[in-house]
């Protein structure tokens, strides 16, 4: 994530979903199978709403911390 490049975290999760099985994602998530195909992949672009559904079903949680930065 530090990175910042948005296309690498869903391909990430979309590894993990598959390594985990797409078919039970889909379940946990009410989402189709060749939406989270398509939307996991390095080409794909999430709405938001669905990589926190996708973390949330993989038993993952998202943390945000402030970095070593002053913000104007």
């Amino acid at each position: 994530m530090e990175d910042g490049d948005p296309s690498i975290i869903s391909a990430v999760l979309g590894d993990i979903t598959r390594a985990k099985g797409m078919t039970q994602l889909s379940n946990r998530t009410g989402l189709g199978r060749e939406s989270l195909y398509k939307a996991l992949s390095q080409n794909g672009n999430p709405e938001f709403a669905t990589i926190l559904k996708v973390i949330n079903a993989l038993g993952l949680q998202l943390h945000v911390v402030p970095l070593d930065m002053e913000i104007r």
